[in-house]
């Protein structure tokens, strides 16, 4: 249990770097055939599970002392012929990215599974999709654990993608193909993670054309990846937290080692507390947020940035306003339902809320107490449970912390060293 109490904060902090793009990172590296070099790398459990999966098909991974370099040499990869059992822990990022570049090894079969989360996480979209180009799979109902045979040959497919992971995985994997692909998503949330993935095929020169809306590319096959040397830089979603301990505390914090023009989706979360009242000013790889007296009400589409919602229910609680959440039903597909669990912590709290099937509305002028609340073994519930204790005169505890090793194992510490900046 984590215990917290009401108190002052302020200062500035460096924020790790990001999850999405370590991740992505580590699988370009490993399936590049080269030998590659990645500065400030996240090292989380997350990222732990991409790294080790990377090792068992056969990329030799080293760091510096300290971790603030990784060497991969993914020259001698090779696990053709064999039958391999890759357990993705809770990263669901690693095990929808990892899929289609499974097919282009010439396994004999691989089983990826994962912790009781991710096995409940839907993946049946997915292996249809990579049904249609060539790539079998087997599997009970709709999550992992899935066993996959067969080669990724190309073609023609659909998909539903209520996860962006489905179509940056077929991006990722596509260009490594036998023949030339042509992928449709009649349904497409979460765009700025594609963005994302389309800027690491660019900067490896990767032929694709793709519609303006995102929802029809079209792959040439029979391309490879190079070996690279890249940086990763801050993470726009574990920011979010510190953003909105600003804002609910009147005060400013600045945070460090962030780039306004990644196009990190979370990144959005910065307009929406400026909407709500709060000041917002770069410097160069830092921006510092000021939140007001009092934060406005609202209404806000998170499609783009679900992983936001937890910690901005938190920021909605210091309206004097209504605040409506909408248009991120993707959240209930994340490590939990992330609009369910919130409700239910919300309300604990004290505080008054409803539930949308596609968000939540959290009423204006709610008081909330401190309280036994439940993170669900969600990292992003947990260090959004952990903000709201700066609102609440009593004691605040979450049930259990431990998940924020995910993907933020020094929150705690950061959280605690703003309180310390304070005295």
């Amino acid at each position: 249990m984590k215990k917290l109490k009401k108190t002052s904060i302020s200062g500035s902090i460096s924020i790790p770097s990001s999850k999405s793009q370590t991740i992505r990172a580590f699988l370009i590296a490993t399936f590049a055939k080269g030998k590659s070099i990645i500065h400030n790398p996240l090292i989380s459990s997350d990222t732990i599970a991409c790294i080790d999966a990377c090792k068992m098909l056969g990329a030799k991974i080293t760091f510096t002392s300290e971790n603030e370099t990784a060497f991969v040499d993914s020259s001698e990869l090779d696990i053709n012929g064999k039958s391999l059992t890759i357990d993705t822990m809770n990263s669901g990022t690693t095990t929808y990215l990892l899929y289609g570049l499974l097919g282009t090894l010439g396994a004999k079969e691989i089983t990826l599974t994962g912790d009781e989360q991710l096995n409940r996480r839907p993946i049946l979209p997915l292996v249809n999709a990579y049904r249609d180009l060539g790539l079998n799979a087997q599997l009970e109902g709709e999550c992992p654990p899935v066993k996959i045979t067969g080669a990724l040959k190309g073609g023609k497919t659909s998909i539903i993608c209520k996860t962006s992971q489905y179509l940056s995985s077929l991006l990722l994997s596509l260009p490594l193909a036998s023949t030339d692909s042509v992928v449709d998503c009649p349904l497409l949330y979460e765009k700025p993670y594609v963005k994302m993935t389309l800027e690491w095929l660019d900067r490896q020169n990767i032929k694709y054309t793709i519609s303006e809306d995102l929802q029809h590319v079209e792959i040439k096959g029979g391309q490879c990846y190079r070996e690279d040397e890249v940086t990763v830089l801050g993470d726009f979603s574990s920011a979010s937290f510190f953003f909105v301990m600003a804002a609910i505390t009147g005060t400013a914090i600045t945070v460090n080692g962030l780039d306004r023009n990644d196009v990190q989706g979370d990144k959005r979360i910065l307009d929406v507390l400026q909407a709500m009242g709060c000041e917002i000013t770069w410097n160069g790889y830092s921006v510092t947020v000021k939140g007001p007296e009092h934060l406005k009400g609202g209404s806000f589409d998170l499609n783009s940035m679900p992983d936001t919602l937890p910690v901005l229910t938190i920021a909605a609680l210091k309206a004097e306003e209504d605040v409506l959440f909408y248009n991120v039903q993707n959240a209930r597909i994340k490590e939990t339902d992330r609009i369910k669990c919130m409700r239910e912590n919300l309300e604990a709290l004290g505080a008054n809320v409803v539930e949308n099937p596609d968000g939540l509305l959290i009423k204006g002028g709610t008081k909330v107490k401190g309280t036994l609340v439940k993170g669900f073994k969600d990292h992003r519930i947990i260090m959004a449970l952990a903000v709201c204790s700066l609102l609440c005169d009593e004691e605040l505890t979450i049930d259990d912390e431990s998940a924020c090793s995910v993907t933020f194992p020094t929150f705690f510490t950061l959280f605690d060293k703003l309180k310390g900046e304070n005295k």
